[in-house]
């Protein structure tokens, strides 16, 4: 009968084994729920970083966006200009006033328009330097150029002339506050844009006037400021 069934100490040896493993199992499992513990703590972690970084960055852009208005928006009608609030751009949207059709030299009302703001925009920006990255002029074209051109030589042609017009900016302002050259030399940046980021109306169609403007962007180091704010959370 032992041959055929087995005995019972096999089957005691048999549950035995099968405890063991039960044992093993919920070892395992509570192995498994420690670490489940420890990865959610990790991402709860990560993602306070991640919302401090998102606060940091936001308030810096606010506090930059704040600045420029409190100093300028009296003058902006006046200017022909706005402030984008989400790119930090000023933008100076009145081509007539900033130079004639084609051409790269600034315009006298543009002159003494970049007189008055420029020492200012400086100043406003002063608090902030140590969260910019750079400071770029930007010059935009609308994509007409003459009806003979393909639109490809429209495009370049509006790129040398954005360039050249961005260019006769930094150049005129480079020695208009004499004490900041050197904080200029590296940190403004003239950049031609040509026509690649145009104006549309509400109908999606091109609005060839307010495509036509020189930007005076600020532009973050949101990486570094991230970096930073990770290193000091570790």
């Amino acid at each position: 009968m032992n041959a055929l069934f087995g005995s019972s100490k096999s089957k005691e040896e048999s549950g035995e084994h099968w405890l063991t493993i039960s044992d093993l199992m919920a070892g395992l499992m509570m192995v498994f729920l420690f670490i489940a513990i420890v990865f959610m703590r990790h991402t709860m972690k990560e993602n306070e970083k991640i919302k401090n970084v998102a606060i940091a960055f936001q308030e810096n852009q606010v506090g930059i966006y704040n600045a420029l208005i409190d100093e300028f928006e009296s003058d902006l009608p006046t200017w022909g200009a706005a402030i984008d609030k989400d790119t930090l751009a000023f933008n100076f949207n009145s081509p007539d006033v900033l130079f004639d059709n084609g051409k790269i030299a600034l315009k006298p009302t543009f002159t003494n328009i970049l007189d008055d703001f420029f020492p200012r925009y400086l100043n406003v920006l002063k608090p902030f330097r140590e969260s910019l990255n750079e400071v770029r002029i930007e010059g935009h074209t609308s994509s007409a150029w003459n009806i003979t051109s393909s639109d490809s030589e429209a495009y370049f042609n509006n790129m040398r002339l954005s360039q050249g017009r961005t260019r006769s900016v930094l150049s005129y302002l480079y020695s208009l506050v004499p004490n900041e050259t050197d904080w200029i030399k590296h940190n403004i940046a003239a950049v031609g844009f040509s026509s690649s980021r145009l104006i549309l109306k509400e109908d999606g169609t091109e609005d060839v006037e307010k495509s036509r403007r020189v930007s005076f962007r600020a532009i973050t180091n949101a990486d570094i400021q991230i970096k930073r704010i990770l290193e000091a959370e570790e």
